[in-house]
Order: structure tokens, then C-alpha cells, then sequence
């Protein structure tokens, strides 16, 4: 092992937690105060995660429209690790709309506690602190639930026919709401639907839901539905209610339909003639299998890791002590630093520990033309390293032997590693994933072809790691990581998934080194179940997965 490599090894100090358990947190607000005399917060909570001194992003609710009072219907899923301090922050925030469409937010406030305080108590309520740490009258409930081992999901397609109109001068605009009855009586909301404007006859958009949520496992457990009329100041009218269970549910499966009568009990104590206030179709129930990261994993997925290195002029010159590319004969540089931390982690999962090094933006021998996606090794019939310490002695070796240029253009590696894994988009196992970790110390230069090339890739195996290097102002790549919305191309195509991370490793620099490991992965074991059960590929069980590997002498 070569010194610069192990003293990298070293200081990460990587380490491996075992999680005890998952548990599902559900958030509620009450009292959020409205913004003026005539109209109500729009609200929503972001949840944080402290690592290593730095509050990271985990995930956020939908946006509730005209509220003071809330349940989410998001359902915040976590690890639960007994032996760390998980602590946690629940922002409150007040999402609007300018005039010319862009979203705007702000923070109301914050609720801070610990994963265990919200595990040891089920259920915990606590005043928002607003900003200037005073604090308000609104109270946010965070309950905890811990998830069992049935990981199936639940795909349901609801509709209505004939519901009550309950506007003058147009029609009801309806919602479905749907809340478990647990076992001390109280109602948890399961789901809430979209709003089907000015129709009295509703076709909601098909949802999924894990039958842990539905029904905790029990399918005779009681499931209260309501439909509302919305109203746009938030005091949404009482169409009607049954109850059903997932055991009823099931009899939509196979193409048909189940039918509950949508009952007002007023009209039925009011009115002679009553029958009800409309029928709520279920059209479709079916069961999703999920499995999970490991479940792959253990079926012979293998993770394919390619690294990309940044080489342009801006870097400086290697043999300046000053340059992001100095060797230091001790102390790793930030692009070897990142690469270790990454790399170690993903070289577990691939047989072979045989990764293509690819840099971009310089000149290259013999002619010294520039490239934007050669070999780092110089061999662009087989670019593979052994083992990420033959990555970094690849690198190490190349820095004298070419010229630093530009420009920053991404999108070629980007394509180039999306024709590998395109290949196995013709097979029908889940055999080979591929994660691309692109080091780079400025902001790209080809952000439309980036663009594209990333909508692609979205339909493909593959996930995209960006760590910018340096002190740079990386603001605009925030844009590649659809965390803050949906990325699309150039011609208005979505992404069909949210595939790239983006991290400034200067964000890293006083935290522990594992933690940028841990940030940057973090999303890739979920990107990996989702492409692959959105594409009903399941894992092959580790007896199949032994049987087909050939084994050396």
C-alpha cells in the first residue's frame, strides 16, 4: 500500500453502524400563525439530521395549503442506531408563490430533539422556537412508529361518483383522506390525495403505501375514509366517511372493484329519502413486493465504481504547494481524500475491486489535444485500476505527464459511463449497478449537455456522485441535485428519478472525514431499490447467486 494512500486510508476512519431498526415519524402542527389578516400559512416541515456538527437535510412533507393546523400525510422513515446521538431538527416552514410562479419559503421556526427522546416517548410535543430563539405558540407533535419486517407496499386507485356538491357556483372540489384506527382508538393518517377541482365525479392519481402504514400487518385492522370539499381558506366541507380494511381492499385486485357508500350522518338523521352522499371506488389494489438494498446485494448486484478527476488549468499547477493536485508526501490532497472515502466504501461491494479511472479537461499525450474523457491510466482499451489504491497510484503517476487546460465539461464522462450501463437494461436480472463519483473544483461549463446527459442516465442503472473540491462557488450545481426540485433537460424532460448528489467537500473540512462517505451514499442504497423495483426486477436469492459464480482454483 503506498504511503499517501494509507495515510488517506487512515485519517477517514471510516466505520460501519448497525442499525437496530427503522421507525416512521409522522409530524403534526397545531396554532402556526397566519402570515396577515387575510390569509393563512402554507406550511410545510423540513426535517434535518446533525452530522458531525452540520445539519443535513434528510427529507421534507408536502406543502399544505391555507392551514393553521396540519397532519402531514409525508411519512419521515429513519435508522435507528442505539448507540449514536441522532439528533434531529424540524423546521417549520411558510411556502408561498411570487408573482411570476417561483417558490419562496420561510422558516417560521425550528423543533430540535433527539431520534431516542421521540423512540422512548412514542409520541413527543414541543413549542417552536422561532428564530431569535423565542418561543411561539405553535406546537409540533412528532409520533414515532417502529417499522415491522413486511416491507410490501400497497398500490391503490380510488375514484368517486355522484358526491355531494357543496358549492354555489361550481362544483365540489373533493379529497380523500385516509387514517389507520390503532389499537388505543386514536386515528393516524395514512394518505391524503391530491384535489380534483369542480368534479363530483373524481379520479385521484394512484398512490403507494406500505402496509405496515395502512394497517401495522393487520388486514381487518378499521380504516377511516373521509372526502372533503376543499375550500381555499382551509375550513374544507364534510362530504362523507366509511370504513373499510385492507382485507376488503384486496377484493380489487385482479381487475376489480370494491364500492363503500360515502355516508353524512346528518343527512341520514335529516332526510327521509337518504341514501348516501356519493360511492367511492376502489378500482385497483395491488401488492409490492419490496426488497431491499441488501437483498440485491446478497443476490450478486455488484456495484460498478468508476471515479472521473478533475484536470483543468483552475486546479493549478501540481508541482505549486499551492495547487488542489500537490502530492504531499504525508497529507493527502482533497481530491485523494475524496476518493478514498468513497471508494472504500463502495470497493466492498464489487468481486473484482477493478475500477475505471477517468479524467477530464486536459491535455494529453501524445499530441496534447484535449480530452474530456481519457484514461487516467493512459490505457483507453481497459482504463480499470486494482483496487482504489491503484486508482490513487494512477493518478499519481499521470499528474507529470499531462497539461492542465478546460474546459469543465462533464457531460461526455456522464454518457460515457451511461453506455456501460445501459447494456444491462437488456438483461432481466439485477446484476450490476453502476456510481460515478466526479470530483471537480469549479462549476461545470456544459450545464445544458449536463443536463441531458443526466435526464438520460435517470432511466439507466446508475447514480451520480458530484464532490466539489476547493473553495469555489459551487451554488449553481445545487441545480443537478433535484433535492430542492425536479431537474430537466434542455427540451423540458423531467428526470424519471433523482439520481445525482452534490457535496462541496469544504463543508466536510472540520467535520470527521467518514462523514462525507456517509453524506454522499447516503441516497444511493434507496436509488438502487427504487430503479430496480420500479422495473419489477427482483433480486435472485443467495443460493442462485453462489450456484452461478465461478470460483478460481
Amino acid at each position: 500500500m503506498s504511503d499517501i494512500y494509507e495515510s488517506a486510508a487512515n485519517s477517514l476512519g471510516l466505520f460501519n453502524s448497525t442499525c437496530l431498526t427503522k421507525v416512521e415519524l409522522r409530524v403534526a402542527c397545531r396554532g402556526i400563525p397566519d402570515r396577515d389578516a387575510l390569509s393563512k400559512p402554507d406550511p410545510s416541515i423540513v426535517l434535518k439530521m446533525q452530522s458531525h456538527g452540520q445539519w443535513l437535510e434528510v427529507d421534507r412533507t408536502e406543502v399544505i395549503r391555507s392551514t393553521s393546523s396540519v397532519t402531514f400525510s409525508r411519512v419521515f422513515t429513519l435508522d435507528f442506531y442505539f448507540e449514536e446521538v441522532q439528533r434531529l431538527r424540524f423546521e417549520l416552514h411558510d411556502v408561498g408563490t411570487t408573482y411570476n410562479g417561483l417558490k419562496t419559503s420561510e422558516c417560521l421556526g425550528a423543533v430540535e430533539c433527539t431520534l431516542g427522546q421521540i423512540v422512548s416517548q412514542r409520541k413527543l410535543s414541543k413549542a417552536l422556537l422561532r428564530p431569535g430563539s423565542t418561543v411561539g405558540k405553535t406546537i409540533v407533535t412528532i409520533s414515532a412508529e417502529e417499522l415491522t419486517g413486511n416491507d410490501d407496499y400497497i398500490e391503490l386507485s380510488f375514484s368517486a361518483r355522484k358526491l355531494d356538491d357543496k358549492d354555489f357556483f361550481s362544483k365540489s372540489d373533493p379529497f380523500l383522506e385516509m387514517f389507520r384506527i390503532n389499537d388505543d382508538g386514536t386515528m393516524q393518517l395514512v394518505h391524503r390525495t391530491e384535489t380534483v377541482m369542480n368534479n363530483l365525479n373524481p379520479v385521484w392519481n394512484t398512490f403507494k403505501v406500505s402496509l405496515n402504514s395502512l394497517c401495522s400487518g393487520d388486514h381487518e385492522r378499521k380504516l377511516q375514509c373521509t372526502v372533503w370539499d376543499w375550500d381555499s381558506n382551509g375550513k374544507h366541507d364534510f362530504i362523507g366517511d366509511f370504513e373499510a380494511t385492507f382485507k376488503e381492499m384486496r377484493g380489487a385486485m385482479d381487475g376489480r372493484q370494491v364500492q363503500w357508500e360515502c355516508l353524512n350522518p346528518k343527512y341520514k338523521v335529516k332526510k327521509k329519502n337518504y341514501k348516501n352522499s356519493g360511492i367511492v371506488i376502489l378500482n385497483q389494489c395491488k401488492i409490492i413486493k419490496m426488497h431491499s438494498f441488501l437483498d440485491y446485494i446478497m443476490g450478486g448486484c455488484q456495484i460498478q465504481f468508476t471515479v472521473a478527476i478533475d484536470f483543468t488549468a483552475s486546479n493549478g499547477d501540481p508541482r505549486n504547494s499551492c495547487s488542489l493536485h500537490y502530492i504531499h508526501p504525508y497529507q493527502p490532497n482533497e481530491y485523494l481524500k475524496a476518493l478514498v472515502a468513497v471508494g472504500e466504501i463502495c470497493q466492498d461491494y464489487d468481486s473484482d475491486k477493478m475500477f475505471p479511472a477517468l479524467g477530464f479537461g486536459a491535455q494529453i499525450p501524445p499530441d496534447f489535444k484535449v480530452s474530456h474523457d481519457f484514461a487516467v491510466n493512459f490505457n483507453d482499451e481497459n482504463p480499470e485500476c486494482a483496487g482504489i489504491q491503484g486508482v490513487v497510484e494512477a493518478y499519481q503517476s499521470c499528474l507529470p505527464k499531462l497539461q492542465l487546460y478546460g474546459p469543465t465539461n462533464i457531460a461526455p464522462i456522464i454518457q460515457k459511463v451511461a453506455r456501460s450501463a445501459s447494456q444491462e437494461t437488456h438483461t432481466e436480472e439485477a446484476m450490476q449497478y453502476f456510481i460515478l463519483l466526479i470530483l471537480t473544483d469549479g462549476v461545470i461549463t456544459d450545464m445544458s449537455d449536463t443536463r441531458e446527459a443526466i435526464v438520460q442516465a435517470s432511466h439507466l442503472p446508475m447514480s451520480i456522485i458530484i464532490v466539489g473540491v476547493g473553495n469555489a462557488d459551487f451554488s449553481d450545481m445545487q441545480m443537478l441535485d433535484g433535492d430542492d426540485g425536479i431537474l430537466r433537460s434542455p427540451r423540458g424532460e423531467p428526470v424519471l428519478r433523482d439520481i445525482v448528489q452534490f457535496v462541496p467537500f469544504k463543508d466536510f473540512k472540520h467535520a470527521s472525514p467518514s462523514a462525507l462517505a456517509k453524506s454522499v451514499l447516503a441516497e444511493v442504497p434507496s436509488q438502487v431499490v427504487e430503479y430496480y423495483n420500479s422495473k419489477g426486477m427482483k433480486p435472485r436469492v443467495a443460493s442462485q447467486y453462489q450456484a452461478a459464480r465461478t470460483f478460481g482454483p
